[in-house]
């Protein structure tokens, strides 16, 4: 066994240095793909692990009898006073289990759809898919060793949402994580081509990226689940997620076409433009849904509608 792990635990030691010297092109094509499919065997074997650990949500228990269970769950939430009276709201609100699409108004369906679409209009796949192809056009003879360091930022800053969303809530991180794209973006429309300012146009780029990380990257997703009436929350998000990669797809084969053809400085300062649009969109109509239920939202959209 040990004879057949030395060579790979080799050949990865040199796929790493030929990554460190600029070098990687032949050992990736060769060689480390395999590796990279390889280790997403760890996050999907942790995934399957700790997903049987995971209780069933308290909607679910209370469909099915098992009111005890429910407040159980919603008592080390909420407290056991609250947990009482919210699982009074959901065995009211089971009794009617769906309505029209839109029962409250086009408002509801259009913020969740729109946010959706702002996800991926600010252009972030334009990082995530081509960063080695961008950090090379800045004029950087390691691409790759910046694109793995981009990646480790990324991560760092989506564990600052996680420990914050609950704590600042959804709208004031989606609004300056928006400004603060916008803040990178132009930075990058600015400095792009400049050898003087290449240093400037990588890490305003990475501001761009991280800012996207610890706002529309995982916050999205929590504000499409939690916006939604109960009643129509399966149709509205299946809405909203469609758009979501009808977007994503729009924005992964434009970049490359608009960069060869108009220049990194229009691509990105466009994509600044949309940040700040998509910060007012979030100021002035996506409603804050931390600390609420979903029966809150009901009551919410009744009264907009």
């Amino acid at each position: 066994m040990g004879d057949h792990i030395a060579p790979k635990i080799q050949s990865i030691g040199e796929g790493l240095n030929q990554i460190m010297n600029g070098t990687e092109a032949a050992w990736a094509i060769e060689t480390g793909w395999r590796y990279m499919f390889g280790s997403e065997m760890v996050p999907a074997g942790l995934f399957a692990i700790l997903i049987c650990f995971v209780p069933e949500t308290p909607r679910y228990l209370a469909s099915i009898g098992q009111d005890e269970k429910a407040e159980g769950i919603l008592a080390k939430i909420n407290g056991t006073d609250k947990a009482k009276s919210i699982l009074k709201e959901i065995k009211e609100t089971m009794t009617v289990r769906t309505e029209p699409l839109m029962t409250y108004g086009w408002l509801c369906i259009f913020v969740g759809i729109m946010l959706s679409v702002f996800q991926q209009a600010v252009g972030i796949n334009a990082v995530l898919y081509f960063a080695p192809r961008i950090y090379e056009a800045m004029g950087f003879d390691n691409p790759m060793v910046l694109t793995v360091f981009n990646g480790i930022v990324n991560l760092g800053f989506t564990c600052v949402a996680i420990f914050t969303v609950e704590k600042l809530g959804r709208k004031p991180l989606l609004i300056v994580g928006s400004l603060g794209m916008a803040l990178g973006a132009m930075g990058v429309a600015m400095t792009f081509g400049n050898e003087d300012l290449t240093l400037w146009c990588m890490v305003s780029l990475m501001v761009y990226s991280a800012s996207f990380m610890f706002s529309w990257g995982p916050i999205c997703w929590v504000l499409i689940a939690e916006v939604f009436p109960n009643t129509i929350r399966g149709g509205a998000v299946a809405i909203a997620v469609a758009f979501q990669w009808i977007f994503n797809w729009i924005v992964s084969t434009s970049f490359v076409p608009m960069a060869n053809s108009l220049g990194y400085w229009f691509v990105y300062g466009m994509y600044g433009v949309i940040c700040v649009i998509a910060a007012l969109f979030v100021w002035r109509l996506v409603p804050e849904t931390k600390g609420k239920t979903l029966e809150d939202m009901t009551r919410l959209w009744k009264k907009v509608k």
